[in-house]
């Protein structure tokens, strides 16, 4: 057996199941779920019949590059989004469809990492766990980089010193940030950017959830906006992973992509063809239909903020609490640990959430984590009102 798997922590989910093991809720509350990031609104429908149309594709062999129609949809879909300028994006070099980015950022790492104990993956913490693992399988350490709120829940970047950054290979960003929503500003990819040039390692920014945003007017930028104002018109150095789950409610439909620098896809080209993980014809043209349409995506965001609004008004006065740059979640401070509070919270109210320090690693006998948890506000707006409710009252009892 691989020696790497007992590296391996458990789940922040499995943790919670240990944790509330037992526990019998009260009676007459019906359960509601603000634990797992899974997006509850509806699919589109337009997607589901596309998929629908194209079921003849089952007796078709998908190629691991993807049909040329969905990489030009994501080129196309770049441009737009990110101000990339026409051209830049080589739909064949620069664009690689993935099955959701979970996969992706997980295979990826297993082609970047050269084989070095003395080697850093680089993450944020809290973060999503993929990053971690992914780091330990390849045969790489995980360094990781606190998220406090004296730094807008960003790393700080300028703290790390050049004895970490010289034995860095993938340095992990999630922007907005899992599970703490914060965004990671235009100017500090620049700078970030600049550190990979002068150390030589790869930039691998999760996005996915960079279409959850609050202002229309304002769409957060990402890595790829970064290199469109540096003139870096070859993305060297520099990844970004995309998911249809969080964007078009689709996480089901395992479909994604990486883009940027052509060298680095050519070569997780050839690891993901012996992988083995090509998208089925079906979902790739399920796929171009979700990444040319962007009213869908603006109706899912007008349904967050009604939740982040009501949801906001009921639990501000009561608890730390704020809106977050982007994503789904709300990143609380709690007035206790934060493992009490999940636990007390699932029995008096059987509303679920996750304990911060689950999310987090602790470095240095410090977890940044601790004292907070994560609610995700994937439920429909009536259900995360009422479970707004229950907490404002399981707090006023204290």
């Amino acid at each position: 057996m691989n020696d790497a798997l007992n590296a391996l922590q458990p789940y922040p989910f499995e943790k919670l199941r240990a944790l509330l093991a037992g526990v019998q809720p009260a009676a007459g509350k019906a359960p509601i779920a603000l634990s797992i990031g899974e997006p509850k609104h509806a699919s589109p429908a337009f997607v589901a019949q596309t998929l629908s149309d194209n079921l003849a594709q089952l007796a078709v062999y998908p190629t691991t590059l993807g049909i040329p129609a969905l990489r030009e949809a994501i080129a196309g879909w770049c441009q737009r989004r990110f101000g990339v300028p026409e051209g830049w994006l080589d739909a064949a070099r620069h664009v690689l469809p993935v099955n959701g980015t979970r996969e992706a950022l997980f295979a990826f790492t297993q082609t970047v990492v050269a084989r070095d104990a003395n080697g850093l993956v680089i993450s944020p913490n809290p973060f999503y766990q993929i990053y971690e693992g992914a780091a330990l399988l390849a045969g790489a350490t995980p360094h990781y980089l606190p998220c406090l709120a004296q730094n807008g829940f960003n790393p700080d970047f300028d703290a790390v010193p050049a004895k970490v950054w010289q034995r860095t290979q993938i340095l992990f960003l999630c922007s907005p940030g899992n599970p703490t929503g914060a965004l990671v500003p235009v100017e500090t990819l620049k700078q970030l950017i600049a550190l990979a040039d002068q150390y030589d390692f790869v930039i691998a920014a999760d996005e996915c959830y960079s279409e959850l945003y609050f202002d229309e007017e304002n769409p957060p930028p990402g890595l790829l906006s970064a290199c469109a104002e540096l003139g870096r018109s070859d993305f060297k150095r520099c990844v970004v992973f995309h998911s249809l789950s969080k964007r078009s409610n689709l996480p089901g439909l395992r479909s994604g992509f990486v883009a940027g620098d052509a060298d680095i896809l050519k070569a997780f080209l050839l690891y993901r063809t012996y992988h083995g993980c090509a998208m089925p014809v079906q979902t790739q043209l399920a796929s171009v239909a979700a990444w040319n349409d962007e009213a869908h995506v603006r109706a899912n965001r007008d349904l967050y903020r009604a939740k982040y609004d009501a949801v906001l008004e009921i639990l501000e006065p009561v608890l730390d609490v704020q809106r977050p740059d982007g994503g789904f979640y709300l990143w609380a401070k709690t007035p206790m640990d934060d493992t009490e509070f999940t636990r007390a919270l699932f029995a008096e109210e059987h509303v679920t959430v996750v304990p911060g320090s689950y999310l987090s690693r602790e470095v240095d006998d410090f977890n940044p984590g601790a004292g907070r948890v994560r609610m995700a506000l994937v439920a429909p707006l009536a259900e995360c009102v009422e479970a707004a409710e229950r907490i404002r009252a399981f707090l006023q009892r204290r």
